[in-house]
């Protein structure tokens, strides 16, 4: 009798086996309905803006104000030719560099498709050495006429 009790307990898995598969086809056909139909929106919740805490200035130590370094403060001698486009009065380097591009400017002497470049004229070709160099070369080009 032993087998006879097996043979329906094989039946009722084989039965089981698709039911399981028509379970696992179905259920994908379930979801794909949900997606379709259109979800209902919940109700807009108020927003209460929180206040910022008050930030507490008087523990924190106030901030110093910043001191120019020296070295671009000092005054230089520009050479002969720098001179023809600065003036000959002794400079801050970050004088030159500004008093260079007001010249530059008031002349038109930027390239007008690509404005990093600068074109020379007769006074800057005698600082630079060039016809046209970039707004990166323009300090370095400047230091070697400071002293």
């Amino acid at each position: 009798m032993a087998t006879a009790k097996k043979a329906p307990a094989k039946k009722a898995a084989k039965k089981a086996a698709p039911a399981k598969k028509a379970a696992a086809k179905k259920a994908p056909a379930k979801k794909v309905a949900a997606k379709k139909a259109p979800a209902k929106k919940a109700p807009a919740k108020k927003v209460v803006a929180k206040k910022a805490p008050a930030k507490k200035a008087a523990k924190k130590a106030p901030a110093k104000k910043r001191t120019p370094n020296a070295a671009f403060m000092r005054a230089l001698t520009p050479s002969a030719a720098l001179a023809a486009v600065v003036g000959a009065s002794p400079l801050p380097r970050t004088e030159v560099v500004s008093k260079m591009w007001t010249y530059i400017k008031k002349h038109g002497l930027q390239d007008k498709v690509n404005k990093r470049n600068i074109n020379a004229d007769d006074k800057l070709r005698a600082v630079f050495g060039k016809a046209q160099v970039t707004m990166f070369e323009l300090a370095s080009l400047i230091g070697k006429h400071l002293k």
